[in-house]
């Protein structure tokens, strides 16, 4: 054979070799890659190419689907009160992908998820039947979170202490996950991405704020627990003006005239005594307080119930100023109205806290479980002697303290108000908090819930916790109860 053709063939075979070699390099190790790969249509066109799975509201679907009109996308999402819902359902969107529930269990909603498929399916590749995810969410818990939060901007969260249970979860003011569902809704993610009021935040459980007086109970539980006073009826240690240790301020109660110098507990919750509770902490020391605000909950950064929340916090390296104001939930405290219900749940049911959650159970096509979510069996937090007095000292604030109104005909209701500083030197709205439990003796039905109330549009003289926080509270609970 002629020298140049020979090479020349030799030349082609390797060029047909490397042409091989990358297709099969491209297919066997590249293929998966590229296949979940972001910017591959191919992916968002089989994930709306069918009806989606649901998510199930005391039996009902709080979501659908809708055949769109044109384009390569079948179907897109669709939501049954998609305001009351959405920070329980989190948004699909064929433009901006999908947070919460609807992300979380994205794989089962289109029916890509491999528990759904059989033998078979996984060797065609075929596309199953998606499945549903389940909610532990009480509609009646929610629609009197909704409407009583109003044009509040707000969030409110309501537990089965027993159970762990999330009965309720609202953040205000809410939208319409439908409207940004689909492709063309550039605007109006535009309009809630913009908006100062942040309607995409879910408020309940992912923007910690300042707790104030309801971080009260964790102080008072800190200082049951590590034996300073024998009991919520010991009078206390607590001089009125109380001073900040280290400096000149003097720490100031809200009730000028209550009887807050060497208050017991029980009247230092009933009048939110910050002399008491400022004393409380510094006596105990920043680490004591640190570790009961940590078997609470504070500083978890993996709280998932399943979505995950932000961490509550409660600081470290302080000094005695400092851990002062973090007794009366001020300086570096933050918590979330999760957080706070988590700590009323737990003080209801006899010093255990279950395990929160707002999903009991993720179904194939047919009802069967492919994932479920235990109720009770909590871990415990404070004594049960602890819980029961301070559950005593919660009805006290309810019956004649700064939450009645919080009360519930024919129920216990223990509770406790919390008006919380923003901005600097207090010099923004301060924040509404309640957070309160309600048992009904004869249906056994019980009930924790938290109630924030970031704005309210209310004149500053006329924010506090029992006026704006409280009532929300009051009509959940009841609903709860029904």
């Amino acid at each position: 054979m002629n020298k140049t053709i020979r090479r020349a063939s030799i030349f082609s075979l390797l060029l047909v070799l490397a042409l091989l070699g990358r297709a099969t390099w491209v297919q066997a190790y590249e293929g998966k890659a590229l296949a979940d790969d972001k910017k591959n249509r191919r992916n968002v066109i089989a994930q709306y190419a069918h009806p989606l799975g649901n998510i199930i509201v005391a039996g009902s679907p709080v979501t659908g689907s809708k055949r769109t009109e044109g384009g390569d996308l079948a179907y897109k999402r669709d939501y049954t009160d998609g305001e009351l819902y959405a920070a329980v359902t989190g948004y699909s969107s064929q433009a901006y992908g999908a947070n919460q529930l609807e992300g979380i269990y994205s794989d089962v909603l289109d029916g890509t998820d491999t528990r759904l498929k059989n033998p078979l399916d996984a060797l065609t590749g075929k596309q199953q039947e998606p499945g549903a995810v389940v909610t532990t969410i009480d509609p009646a818990v929610q629609k009197a979170a909704y409407q009583a939060l109003g044009s509040k901007k707000g969030a409110a969260v309501a537990i089965d202490p027993k159970t762990g249970r999330i009965l309720g979860m609202v953040s205000t003011p809410s939208y319409d996950p439908s409207e940004i569902a689909g492709l063309t809704d550039g605007s109006t993610w535009r309009q809630l991405t913009e908006d100062e009021d942040k309607p995409l935040v879910n408020r309940a459980m992912r923007q910690p704020l300042p707790p104030g007086s309801t971080f009260k109970l964790v102080v008072a539980a800190a200082a049951l627990e590590n034996g300073l006073y024998d009991s919520v009826d010991s009078a206390t240690k607590s001089p009125n003006p109380y001073r900040l240790p280290g400096s000149t301020r003097d720490l100031e109660n809200e009730n000028p005239s209550a009887p807050c110098e060497d208050a017991t507990i029980r009247t230092a919750l009933q009048y939110s005594c910050n002399n008491v509770f400022a004393k409380i902490a510094v006596d105990l020391g920043q680490d004591k307080v640190k570790a009961m605000a940590e078997k609470f909950g504070f500083n978890d950064t993996e709280q998932d119930v399943p979505v995950r929340a932000y961490p509550s916090v409660y600081p470290s390296d302080m000094d005695k100023a400092q851990t002062a104001l973090t007794g009366i939930g001020q300086f570096e405290v933050t918590a979330t109205p999760l957080q706070i219900a988590m700590v009323s749940a737990a003080i209801a049911n006899d010093g255990l806290m279950a395990a929160p959650h707002m999903v009991s159970q993720v179904v194939d096509s047919d009802g069967d479980a492919l994932e479920s979510f235990e109720d009770g069996d909590g871990t415990r937090i404070v004594s049960s002697s602890t819980a029961e007095q301070l559950r005593s000292a919660m009805v006290t604030v309810v019956d004649k303290g700064t939450g009645t109104n919080a009360a519930i005909s024919g129920a216990e209701v223990g509770g406790k108000t919390g008006t919380a500083q923003h901005g600097e030197n207090n010099s923004k709205t301060p924040y509404a908090w309640f957070t309160s439990y309600a048992k009904d003796a004869d249906s056994g039905k019980e009930v924790a819930v938290a109630v924030l109330i970031e704005d309210s549009g209310a004149a500053r003289e006329s924010v506090s916790g029992n006026g704006l926080a409280a009532p929300v509270a009051q009509k959940m609970m009841k609903a709860a109860l029904k």
